[in-house]
């Protein structure tokens, strides 16, 4: 394994620290971009404090990395997005903030390309249970369209993309869990830790045959 200068766009939240964590610890250069990275990391991680809509942003910290990893989403009770819209995120940060990431990939040569989606969007949309299927319908559906947008964007980028959909995340630490990764998007149980998911993207960059996969995430 290379060391690599890999950037990780919605460092703060739950994947995106555990992504942060998970790449350090295999030693690669990592670049932490949020508004409020630099409350969160410590050198040698390095922050800049910023949004994924603003392209000169963005222009400084994809300039010299080898991959980008998106984790970008909206933290805010689901419920109240759903009745008051999402407080401080606009609604469709998924699909706005990787358009400009791809935009700024594709112009200063960056190929690499990691996107954490979610299991029920895109390819896997009709193998949801019944249970989150309902779910979906009544609670996420606006941020499942921007999602569904999101997806479409990377497949149509011509970037080395892998879509990473995970199950139910949990901040449980999996010392008893071991990782189901799966190209034919089976799942095991219906959840996962955010560890075992920053986990993946870290090892998705040293393997190739992940390029052009949507890869489902799920625990045994």
């Amino acid at each position: 394994m290379s060391v690599k200068n890999i950037l990780v766009i919605g460092a703060t939240g739950g994947s995106g620290r555990q992504t942060v964590y998970a790449l350090r610890h295999r030693g690669h250069q990592v670049t932490a971009l949020s508004r409020k990275a630099s409350a969160q990391f410590r050198p040698p991680v390095r922050t800049i404090d910023g949004s994924a809509l603003h392209q000169a942003t963005l222009r400084k910290a994809i300039q010299g990395q080898d991959a980008v990893i998106i984790t970008l989403g909206i933290s805010e009770n689901p419920f109240r997005v759903r009745l008051l819209g999402p407080k401080n995120t606009p609604l469709n940060i998924r699909s706005t903030g990787t358009q400009a990431v791809i935009r700024v990939m594709q112009e200063l040569g960056v190929k690499r390309l990691i996107v954490q989606t979610t299991f029920g969007s895109g390819p896997s949309k009709q193998l949801l249970r019944t249970v989150d299927r309902l779910f979906f319908d009544w609670v996420l559906k606006p941020q499942i369209a921007d999602t569904d947008q999101q997806d479409q964007l990377v497949r149509n980028s011509g970037l080395d993309w892998t879509i990473v959909q995970p199950v139910h995340l949990s901040d449980r630490t999996d010392d008893d869990h071991e990782l189901l990764a799966s190209t034919q998007l089976n799942v095991g149980q219906w959840n996962i830790s955010r560890q075992l998911v920053g986990t993946f993207h870290a090892q998705a960059l040293d393997n190739d045959t992940t390029i052009g996969q949507t890869v489902a995430l799920s625990a045994v």
